[in-house]
């Protein structure tokens, strides 16, 4: 191969190789405007927004949203149905999250499993009959996380889950 390959034009390209065609594409670097819109690199800047971790945790699919409406969940909860998956709840009065405490082994996790309220919906057809459990669990456990999860029985695979309830006093690990 000769170095010719590397350095030919690319049509319609204003680059050649590495060095760019146009002279001129950023301003003078002594300018004013290029000190303020810059960083010591030389890369421009953007300010965004991060997510803030201290207290305020995140948990599954819908948890950047406010807490869901009794409108929002049943229609969540129909769109399991419609698809053929098994509505199924879960709590946890202590933590809520998925953390590392007691081993720090690859793929070891805390948390990982909530408690099981009741058994799986099978045979379930309506959003309502689903809401009846959570509305017992939700007065049972009234300062616990509850979250609804779908599972495929064909495919042997949770498909969703979204917390329907954060206690407002947490504990944090």
């Amino acid at each position: 191969m000769s170095a010719r390959i590397f350095a030919a034009p690319v049509s319609g390209s204003t680059y050649v190789g590495l060095k760019p065609n146009v002279p001129k594409l950023l301003p003078a670097k002594d300018s004013i405007a290029w000190n303020q819109k810059t960083v010591s690199n030389g890369s421009r800047t953007h300010c965004m927004k991060t997510w803030n971790p201290i207290d305020n945790k995140k948990f599954e699919t819908l948890s950047y949203l406010p807490p869901l409406s009794d409108d929002s969940i049943a229609k969540e909860i129909d769109y399991m149905i419609k698809k053929g998956w098994i509505p199924c709840l879960e709590f946890d009065e202590v933590v809520g999250s998925v953390h590392r405490e007691n081993s720090r082994i690859p793929g070891y996790y805390d948390g990982r499993y909530w408690t099981l309220w009741k058994l799986p919906m099978f045979g379930c057809n309506d959003s309502s009959q689903v809401f009846n459990e959570i509305h017992e669990c939700k007065n049972t456990y009234p300062n616990a996380y509850i979250r609804c999860l779908a599972f495929d029985d064909k495919h042997q695979v949770q498909c969703m889950a979204f917390v329907i309830q954060k206690p407002t006093n947490t504990t944090t690990i």
